[in-house]
């Protein structure tokens, strides 16, 4: 049986967002008696929001547009932290998609459109 203090510890997510919830649950399982813990994320890091449905942060939130992977892993407080490559979901998906990758690449399959300046613009009294 493994002591408190001894246990080494694997979290698989699906993706890391702002790392609120995630430096949670590290903080809890070190206080559980976790001595290592090893972070991996089933995505790549997500470095742009999600324009097309899903209801994502701004840019200024995503830890992964902000941050390198290291300093991401230092502000979790884990041991390591390792995301699925691009080319790796890529690859997982081929056979399905085409797929958008814009919240991990930036690149936008469709112009982004700015309403709120354009209603402005259209403003009585203009």
């Amino acid at each position: 049986m493994t002591q408190p203090g001894q246990a080494r510890v694997v979290v698989v997510d699906d993706s890391l967002v702002r790392g609120t919830t995630s430096r949670g649950l590290v903080t809890l399982l070190r206080e559980a008696g976790a001595r290592e813990i090893h972070f991996r994320v089933a995505s790549p890091p997500i470095i742009s929001p999600c324009y097309y449905g899903i209801d994502m942060p701004t840019k200024q939130e995503l830890i992964g547009a902000n941050y390198t992977v290291e300093e991401i892993g230092r502000h979790l407080g884990v041991e390591s932290l390792g995301y699925l490559s691009l080319e790796g979901m890529r690859s997982a998906v081929a056979d399905y998609g085409p797929f958008c990758d814009a919240c991990w690449t930036g690149n936008y399959p469709a112009p982004l459109i700015d309403f709120e300046h354009l209603r402005a613009e259209a403003a009585p009294g203009r």
